[in-house]
């Protein structure tokens, strides 16, 4: 379930409109949540754009986000070129996958300029956080959200295994042990994941 805090987060970041998919298995997302002009998805669905999508093609071989306007080149059918009537001028596709291919993504529109590259990792931390959820983050210890708390206010490994009392490579050994539980590529990452969920 996507929380009405992270709905309206995505909705002033994604004005124009946002779709998001979460922990997907096949074609199927375990939730999802439309907040894309009506008019496009009748479009979308009326002439099947689903299978020729240039942004789900994306997010199935890639982990990350990139800008809607760069996929225009893989995009025989000029969808991206069709959604800029329904306000889909100024877009990201982002995505987040586990090993065993569950996967997440989202959609998501501005009106007025490109994304910045900042504001593509901050949609793709959500994303992610979202993915992993609540649930499996909860098995963190206590010692591993200390780290990431300690990760997301700038302290550096050395600094943190002095304060905890503990070797550099213990410290390395918790930021990894949280990186694997929360699905996120680095202990930065993990820190912004474990934040956005309320955990520190």
């Amino acid at each position: 379930m996507i929380s009405k805090d992270a709905s309206e987060e995505f909705a002033r970041l994604a004005p124009n409109g946002f779709y998001v998919a979460l922990r997907v298995r096949f074609a199927f997302p375990a939730t999802e949540l439309n907040a894309l002009p009506r008019e496009w998805v009748d479009l979308y669905s009326r002439r099947r754009f689903l299978f020729d999508d240039p942004a789900l093609r994306w997010s199935c071989d890639h982990v990350g986000a990139v800008r809607w306007s760069a996929l225009a080149e893989t995009d025989p059918l000029e969808i991206v070129r069709q959604s800029r009537a329904f306000g889909l001028r100024y877009g990201a596709v982002v995505a987040f996958s586990e090993s065993d291919g569950l996967r997440s993504y989202g959609l998501f529109y501005r009106p007025d300029r490109e994304y910045g590259d900042a504001e593509l990792a901050d949609l793709a931390e959500r994303v992610a956080a979202l993915h992993v959820g609540p649930g499996r983050a909860g098995t963190l210890t206590r010692a591993e959200l200390a780290v990431l708390e300690a990760v997301r206010d700038g302290t550096k490994l050395k600094e943190i295994a002095h304060a905890f009392g503990v070797s550099e490579g213990a410290i390395k050994q918790r930021l990894r042990n949280a990186r694997d539980k929360l699905g996120a590529a680095n202990g930065t990452q993990a820190a912004v994941m474990a934040s956005r969920l309320g955990l520190i």
